[in-house]
């Protein structure tokens, strides 16, 4: 079982000690989540509350991604990048391509993508982008955007996008994962095709009963190969709890380990700590 700090709703001038604190302990990643903006009146509900309700008020902080992983991949020597989820049809591929391109070839191919087709009506309205049509476009987007990470020159002709004979440096030198967030059957399809899946937060037994279904919708595409199933868990507490959910497919955790020993709203030097005593409690037991 791999574990991946969880940087949602962290105070920015936290996160370079969060990372080089993952990175000493043996953390494999660091998970980065994404808004470009926080509206204040939604009719669209959040899909991840019973009632529809934002998780976080308007003093959470989004940082950009890619800017994030960039600055604290030169902090770090070891640790992973993962975005939980970014969502490329709010924006041009192109530039995507490059953001995401540049932190691997920045941080030494220590990303992956993890990308949603999002759920914020407005802030695609306000973007300039169709709602309607995100998840066409995220796989169109997706395969355009492997091509762009290829050295040299391409091509690309698709229904919504259309590139030249063009290049696009620096290209990392090794295939980006791509994760795919998503509960509909459309997501697990979209996930099967790539390197993973990264869900939310659910009991072991639901997170072992969605690793079957990815399971069995790879089996549908022929898939082969790693693949990742990234989720947090609610009632692992253990090291027997997450080796529970490790054997029914679940191969990574994200967490805030403090939480665990001193709640949510913590100091600095008490997540710190709770990192450290997570490490010493579950990681080292479990892995060695």
């Amino acid at each position: 079982m791999r574990f991946s700090i969880s940087t949602a709703f962290q105070p920015v001038e936290h996160l370079a000690v969060l990372a080089r604190t993952a990175d000493e302990l043996g953390y494999h990643s660091m998970a980065v989540s994404d808004h470009v903006v926080d509206i204040e009146e939604l009719e669209t509900p959040y899909p991840y509350t019973a009632d529809g309700a934002r998780r976080w008020d308007s003093s959470a902080a989004w940082p950009d991604p890619w800017v994030l992983i960039g600055g604290l991949s030169a902090v770090t020597t070891r640790l992973r990048f993962l975005t939980s989820v970014y969502v490329p049809a709010i924006r041009s591929p192109f530039q995507v391509a490059k953001s995401v391109g540049t932190a691997a070839v920045l941080s030494g191919n220590r990303v992956s993508l993890g990308v949603g087709i999002g759920w914020c009506r407005e802030e695609f309205e306000l973007l300039g982008q169709d709602f309607t049509s995100r998840a066409r476009r995220t796989d169109e987007a997706l395969a355009l955007m492997a091509e762009l990470w290829k050295p040299g020159w391409t091509e690309f002709e698709g229904e919504f996008y259309t590139a030249p004979r063009l290049v696009m440096e620096p290209t990392p030198s090794e295939p980006i994962p791509i994760v795919v967030g998503g509960l509909s059957d459309a997501a697990f399809r979209r996930a099967a095709r790539h390197d993973g899946w990264v869900g939310d937060l659910y009991t072991i037994e639901e997170a072992t009963a969605l690793a079957a279904r990815l399971a069995a919708a790879r089996a549908e595409v022929g898939a082969e190969g790693d693949f990742s199933v990234i989720t947090a868990l609610s009632d692992a507490f253990l090291p027997e709890h997450f080796a529970r959910a490790e054997e029914g497919g679940v191969t990574d955790c994200w967490t805030m380990p403090w939480a665990y020993y001193h709640g949510l709203e913590v100091t600095l030097e008490q997540k710190v700590d709770g990192m450290e005593r997570f490490a010493a409690d579950i990681i080292r037991p479990l892995n060695g």
